[in-house]
């Protein structure tokens, strides 16, 4: 949306960003990180020199930073999605942020009984998200030692 905000004050310079956007979808959605940071960091730095009279031009340049930053402290968590396509594993997670969406919006609605702190909503969604991957169980396990592996006690439901 910034983008499109620059566009009409400088609208060279905002094909040129819009263009290295693009880019960088590319490369991160094809696992290419080492190629998707540095044209995060062009992006920072094109957008540093730019001159303009566009009002929002320092939040643009604040979110393209605090973009670079938070890739490059989950450049580890990023799918290749590209490959997981042609192995016909699924892309989307849609349906992980639309449960999210809902469970956090209930609790946080002003007219919810019982609402949840940020921390508590935090804790929870940290714990769901170990529960749709599988690793929960894992956790409890380091946790509790004494705790029955799962095929036992699936055996004894």
């Amino acid at each position: 949306q910034y983008v499109k905000g620059l566009a009409h004050h400088n609208p060279a310079e905002a094909e040129a960003i819009a263009r290295l956007l693009r880019q960088i979808k590319g490369f991160l959605w094809n696992g290419n990180l080492h190629d998707g940071q540095a044209a995060i960091e062009d992006l920072a730095i094109d957008l540093e020199i730019v001159e303009t009279d566009y009002a929002s031009i320092k939040a643009l340049r604040k979110a393209a930073s605090e973009f670079e930053t938070y890739i490059a402290n989950n450049a580890l968590m990023i799918p290749n999605y590209a490959e997981r396509r042609r192995y016909g594993e699924r892309v989307s997670t849609g349906f992980v942020e639309s449960t999210v969406n809902t469970v956090v919006g209930k609790r946080f609605g002003k007219r919810q009984q019982m609402r949840w702190s940020k921390r508590g909503a935090h804790l929870m969604l940290q714990t769901r998200t170990r529960a749709l991957d599988g690793t929960l169980r894992a956790k409890f396990e380091q946790w509790h030692p004494a705790l029955k592996p799962s095929s036992e006690t699936e055996m004894a439901a």
